[in-house]
């Protein structure tokens, strides 16, 4: 299967998922199973399948082919090329291909001016009036492709300014733009471009990065440290007739491998394999000279053979428009798109089903609880009630006092109660502050000092590492205080539940060490970035400025996340608090209702008895339904389960009504 075909398979079983969840969530809301922290997680998983990306950034020396590919792959559909391929370097900036609904099709561009400022590319992105937008006419590829033109416009600068917007450096004169016979030097007129278009696998979460070459993936900071890092795969690609250079070794080495990391999501593309097809060589000869290449350049950049694949872009794309299967199985364009299907999209739905998978289990546990104190409560009632029959009046006015003063003295605990809250809270604002921005931007601060110290920052090493180890002590700190707070809550719940007959269960801690693993990936793309070649870079202070604010933009989401499961943890503790102190209340106005009816009529005992025993037929019913629905979709999260349970709100009967 192609990953157009298995993309496109992912896409369908999120939506179909994200809509079962939806149904899910009202059917629980109509049965009065809808309480705040499981509310929350079900917001949290239809948010999760719902707006799920899968990044696949094409990253290689110029000329290399990457937006030929990327038209063989993508938008062979549209019967040519959209993408601008043509020889020599074409696309001049980084450029991201994507889908939101809220932005018209268009491409919008950064001038390349923006590298002057200190803003992070985040930041930038925030501001839409900085941005040249040009609007897209998606059903007219000659449009389309005549507007996209402009991702390869460059504009002619003195060395000055080439050397201040970082594309000239005195020290690499190789690596260096040509100066023509004026004086001037080109360089790209724009710093980022993003092309918003409605295309099937864009509106399906699909995001498309196009990377410069060498000189500009090295200029701009954030591509290096966030955007190529935090992509799902990296599809490399190399010339065949040249193999790997010592420019591809470069990129390799210091934008996309990382000393201690795993190379999974790295796939080597060989391209222009056409070149190597000699009518003067047999077809046994030429794939003899492609097989070599492609075990010297596995060899070379550290890889399994399998992880290099020998394609033809060009021809490709023309076998897909016109149609030639012959030519399309010789370019071998087929092998790399089964490669991106079984490994990007295979790892990501992997991923991300045993993330829905958690979930789910968690929410039918949050759920399952408020089902067991009703149930607890209503076996109460029927013993309760059970042992009224054949008592007379007195016995059942005492009966009605009791159940009164049991109100009192509960109501009257309220304080305690709302006390293990109080302490609760106290202990997690510690956590909080742990992970909030304000302590991210105190620990950043030494950095951000050392990095805009003027001259050859010698010593900026030392200060990443100090400041990765401070950050990392950090979240130690966080998971030791969630430990203990998790030991106090369980001690405080069991407390509670011997005291007032409540079925507390502390909620799952939060796994907060695993964030130190972001963190460590992290540390490693900086610290490789920040190579003897790089030296002279990290002088300009501007660079160091955009070095810095990348860091802290990446690093805020990892500490968002780690914050947010947190918040979830004890909006679970908090919500099973008031559920139970909301069922305690119900069922006490329900027992003395019942007390009142059977004093009112001799009938009145058996009839609450009996009706007892309809709303526990009814409780046991929805628990079923509950089981059914969940267990469906723990069963559907692989993308061809396309089987129908109803969410028909209406049945069973709400308990909620039946009492």
């Amino acid at each position: 299967m192609s990953f157009n075909e298995k993309f496109d398979q992912h896409g369908v079983w999120r939506r179909e998922f994200a809509l079962r969840l939806k149904l899910l969530a009202e059917w629980m809301k109509d049965h009065d199973l809808l309480d705040a922290a499981v509310e929350e997680r079900l917001h949290r998983l239809e948010s999760q399948v719902r707006s799920d990306k899968v990044m696949v950034a094409f990253v290689a020396e110029f000329s290399r082919g990457k937006s030929e590919l990327i038209n063989a792959i993508f938008f062979a559909g549209y019967g040519r090329r959209i993408m601008p391929a043509s020889a020599g370097r074409t696309t001049m900036c980084p450029t991201e291909l994507g889908y939101d609904a809220e932005v018209p099709p268009s491409l919008r561009l950064l001038p390349i001016e923006t590298r002057l400022q200190p803003q992070a590319l985040v930041e930038w992105r925030l501001a839409p009036e900085k941005w040249t937008r040009i609007d897209l006419d998606v059903n007219n590829p000659a449009q389309l492709a005549q507007a996209l033109e402009k991702v390869a416009e460059v504009r002619q600068v003195s060395k000055d300014e080439a050397r201040a917007l970082g594309f000239w450096h005195d020290s690499s004169p190789d690596d260096n733009p040509l100066v023509g016979a004026n004086g001037l030097v080109e360089v790209p007129k724009w710093r980022h471009a993003l092309i918003n278009i409605a295309h099937p696998l864009l509106k399906q979460g699909l995001v498309i990065l196009d990377t410069p070459g060498l000189n500009a993936i090295g200029a701009e900071p954030e591509l290096t440290v966030s955007l190529i890092p935090q992509a799902h795969a990296v599809v490399f690609i190399l010339a065949a007739d040249t193999g790997v250079t010592k420019s591809d070794l470069a990129i390799w080495r210091e934008h996309l491998i990382t000393e201690g990391e795993a190379s999974d999501g790295r796939l080597v593309v060989l391209n222009k394999i056409d070149t190597l097809w000699d009518a003067l060589s047999s077809p046994e000869q030429v794939q003899a000279q492609i097989d070599r290449q492609r075990a010297t350049s596995a060899e070379i950049l550290g890889l399994p053979e399998s992880q290099v694949i020998p394609v033809s872009a060009q021809k490709g794309l023309v076998a897909k428009v016109t149609h030639d299967q012959q030519l399309l199985q010789a370019s071998c364009l087929p092998a790399l798109e089964k490669a991106l299907g079984e490994g990007v999209m295979g790892q990501r739905q992997k991923i991300l089903r045993a993330a829905v998978a958690g979930g789910i289990n968690e929410l039918r546990a949050e759920a399952g609880r408020a089902m067991s104190i009703r149930r607890r409560d209503l076996a109460e009632q029927m013993m309760e009630l059970r042992g009224l029959r054949g008592k007379n009046v007195s016995v059942i006015r005492h009966m009605r006092s009791r159940i009164e003063q049991e109100q009192a003295e509960f109501d009257g605990s309220g304080a305690k109660i709302y006390a293990v809250r109080s302490v609760h809270l106290k202990l997690l604002r510690e956590v909080f502050n742990l992970l909030s921005t304000p302590t991210l931007r105190a620990e950043l601060a030494e950095l951000t000092h050392a990095l805009k110290q003027p001259g050859i920052k010698l010593g900026v090493k030392r200060a990443y590492g100090q400041t990765f180890s401070r950050l990392r002590e950090g979240l130690q700190k966080a998971q030791i205080l969630s430990t203990e707070i998790q030991s106090m809550l369980t001690a405080s719940f069991r407390q509670l539940n011997a005291e007032f007959s409540f079925s507390l269960q502390a909620p799952k801690e939060p796994e907060l060490t695993r964030y130190i693993h972001d963190l460590d990936q992290i540390e490693r793309s900086h610290l490789q970035y920040l190579g003897v070649s790089n030296v002279l870079k990290l002088s300009q202070a501007e660079f160091s400025e955009r070095l810095v604010r990348a860091l802290a933009t990446r690093l805020r989401g990892v500490y968002e996340s780690a914050l947010g499961e947190v918040e979830l943890w004890n909006k679970s503790a908090a919500s099973q608090l008031d559920a139970q102190l909301r069922e305690r209340r119900r069922n006490f106005g329900r027992r003395l209702e019942a007390i009142e009816r059977i004093q009112q009529a001799a009938t009145g005992l058996d009839e609450r008895i009996a009706e007892i025993d309809t709303q526990e037929g009814v409780l046991n019913e929805l628990d079923a339904k509950l089981t059914q629905l969940t267990s469906h979709l723990l069963s559907g999260s692989a993308p061809q389960a396309r089987a129908s349970v109803s969410f028909n709100a209406a049945e069973p009967v709400a308990l909620s009504q039946a009492a």
